[in-house]
């Protein structure tokens, strides 16, 4: 019980991950399976079920997508990882369903099993080397070494809007960007894809934009930014106007990163957003309690640029 009320705390910069696992075919004995060691964040998870019956659908879009399942009256689509991760399943016991939820879509992964889960500190959390993700469709977002094993973080999001493209970024066009003033964002998103359509996104939007991989190398650019300012005898807002970021990143959390832009004497008039799948109603409270300005998920990111903005003029006073 003590670990979870530490994990209600927001800015820990601890996660609690599902570990899962994926036995794949071993050619040279196929007595003894490769197994393959997956996880996920448990805030994405709803469940984790037998598998169901499954009903096929009429027409889909790639091979992975197996049908659907009634689950309370809510059709969920499946998808077996083994397809998507191209890997060759072997069937050696009952598989096990993993029932998520983030975007506001449901979603379920066929796996081989459940392992545990693991409460681990962001610090722990490798990013994947350029190899180890082009390997895998870039749908590896950290890597995780545990007792004898490395245990990869999946990118599901990544996965669900490749099977969805019409689930991506898109600007609010109601709004004339072309005029006004021009802001500066710094941008922190550990997803080679948001990263790029948040780019593109908040330079659509007459920002200027950098964009870093984790909270770590953000707090190390805004160290960068807070010494220029000092020794050049500017205000912070020459630099940088708005900070945008993920929540869960290797290394350092948008959380953690949030708390101490807001503990710094310096840094924290700055506008903090975060932008995840993982700002519900359930868990809204963890950013209020490290001081964010504005929680917007990525259902909403056509209000992002908009709101960012709304936000950096409210500072500025204009």
């Amino acid at each position: 019980m003590a670990q979870t009320n530490i994990l209600l705390e927001s800015g820990t910069n601890e996660l609690e991950i599902v570990e899962f696992y994926l036995d794949e075919a071993n050619p040279e004995d196929p007595e003894q399976p490769y197994k393959g060691y997956y996880g996920v964040n448990v805030a994405k998870v709803l469940e984790i079920i037998r598998l169901p019956t499954i009903t096929e659908l009429p027409e889909v879009n790639h091979p992975s997508v197996m049908g659907a399942f009634n689950q309370r009256s809510f059709v969920i689509p499946l998808v077996d990882l083994s397809i998507w991760l191209e890997k060759e399943r072997a069937d050696t016991e009952s598989p096990k369903v993993i029932v998520t939820e983030f975007n506001n879509v449901t979603t379920a992964f066929m796996v081989s099993g459940v392992t545990r889960i693991h409460r681990i500190s962001w610090e722990d959390v490798e990013p994947p080397n350029k190899y180890v993700a082009s390997m895998s469709s870039n749908s590896i977002t950290g890597v995780v070494k545990l007792e004898d094993r490395i245990v990869f973080l999946l990118d599901l999001e990544k996965i669900v809007a490749d099977l969805n493209p019409q689930l991506g970024l898109r600007l609010d066009e109601a709004i004339d960007w072309s005029e006004g003033e021009r802001y500066r964002a710094l941008v922190a998103d550990d997803s080679t894809l948001i990263r790029e359509m948040l780019k593109d996104l908040m330079r659509k939007a007459n920002f200027e934009v950098e964009a870093v991989d984790n909270g770590k190398e953000a707090w190390e650019k805004l160290m960068e930014i807070k010494s220029a300012a000092e020794s050049q005898s500017k205000p912070l807002t020459d630099f940088l106007h708005v900070v945008v970021s993920d929540i869960e990143m290797p290394a350092m959390d948008g959380h953690n990163l949030t708390k101490r832009i807001k503990e710094d004497p310096v840094l924290g008039q700055l506008p903090v957003i975060l932008f995840s799948s993982l700002i519900t109603d359930k868990l809204r409270h963890k950013g209020d309690a490290v001081g964010a300005d504005d929680q917007i998920s990525k259902p909403e990111v056509t209000n992002l640029a908009s709101r960012a903005k709304a936000l950096v003029q409210e500072k500025l006073g204009a």
